[in-house]
């Protein structure tokens, strides 16, 4: 192995760990906040390489669709409730936001010219397409059980992934996709050429991991979940809703989770199940940072990019097995750590 080569490794390595890291921020947010594991992420993610994919192939795309009967689901659980409350149906303007948008989301997709759009156009519009299920979900699936089991929690988190890799097969069918590079070119730095597209994802993920930081420290809203991440009922004494706060950070799931698609999009191929791997690697950085340090996630994540690069030149039929043997030691040295066994609540 030469200069040349481990420069190459650690630029692939680092565009990786810049992926995982922003997912597993995501990750640890959403559980932070609503003791959700999301294992769901990865779906943000192949969803909107796919529909990138098949904005600039001018194909059909049909995750409207999906919209709108989240939208619609919601709408009827929030009648639901309502008339279990009130025993009468009262529904507000606000109530039908969601449905009106994946309305009109579907009228633009079956008569826009997407494909003529170009990259940002397409790059916004699949942004509008995929962060409303952030919330929805946690609507449809999550709110009515959100005081419920962890345990709970997960089966139901599990259940939403199965379905939903079932659903991206039929709107995105089997074949794999990819788009083309947002920029050409590389720039030499150190005797190695670095591709502008690697450039473009460790841009992106500073500004993303930048404006995350200003917006929980800086922000009111992101005060409130960082308040609710630290005590819940404490968080709900004082008027922040739970409610609220659980669809605020599948929100920015989402954002993050379609954002990391978008960029990994022209570097590999994705399928409608890659999502899973992917965020399942962010994931092992978000336990490198005992689901409770941000900083310490990113950098785990960034290792794990890392490793997984160099593991390919060495030993690539392991690579899988290394990346996630690596979680092993981190978990010894947190449970001998601990050194006791909680009581359960």
């Amino acid at each position: 192995m030469n200069y040349q080569i481990v420069m190459l490794l650690g630029q692939d390595g680092v565009t990786n760990g810049a992926i995982y890291a922003l997912l597993a921020l995501s990750i640890l947010l959403v559980f932070t906040v609503t003791r959700i594991l999301l294992i769901p992420q990865g779906e943000f993610v192949s969803f909107a390489a796919l529909c990138m994919a098949a904005m600039e192939g001018g194909k059909p795309l049909y995750i409207g669709w999906l919209l709108l009967a989240l939208s619609l689901a919601a709408l009827a659980l929030e009648a639901k409730e309502r008339y279990q409350a009130n025993g009468k149906l009262q529904l507000k303007g606000g109530d039908f936001a969601f449905t009106l948008y994946s309305l009109a989301a579907c009228a633009l997709l079956a008569t826009a010219p997407l494909g003529t759009a170009g990259k940002p156009i397409q790059a916004l519009l699949t942004l509008g397409l995929i962060v409303p299920l952030g919330p929805l979900m946690y609507r449809v699936f999550f709110q009515a059980i959100a005081a419920g089991h962890s345990l709970v929690l997960l089966i139901v988190s599990i259940a939403v992934h199965v379905a939903l890799v079932g659903i991206g097969l039929l709107m995105f069918g089997a074949e794999g996709a990819r788009i083309q590079p947002f920029s050409e070119g590389s720039i030499q730095l150190g005797g190695a050429n670095i591709n502008s597209q690697t450039l473009w994802v460790v841009a992106v993920s500073l500004i993303l991991i930048v404006a995350l930081y200003f917006f929980f420290e800086k922000t009111l809203y992101g005060k409130a979940l960082r308040a609710t991440a630290v005590n819940r009922l404490g968080a709900e004494l004082v008027g922040i809703s739970p409610e609220l706060a659980g669809k605020a950070s599948f929100s920015l799931a989402a954002l993050i989770g379609a954002l990391s698609g978008i960029l990994i999009a022209p570097i590999t191929t994705i399928y409608f199940d890659s999502g899973f791997v992917i965020s399942l690697k962010g994931f092992v950085g978000s336990i490198i940072g005992g689901l409770a340090s941000y900083p310490v996630a990113a950098i785990g994540a960034l290792g794990i990019g890392l490793a997984e690069a160099f593991s390919t030149f060495w030993a690539s039929s392991y690579k899988e097995v290394i990346v996630f043997t690596l979680i092993l030691p981190f978990l010894l040295w947190r449970s001998l750590a601990h050194g006791g066994v909680e009581e359960e609540e």
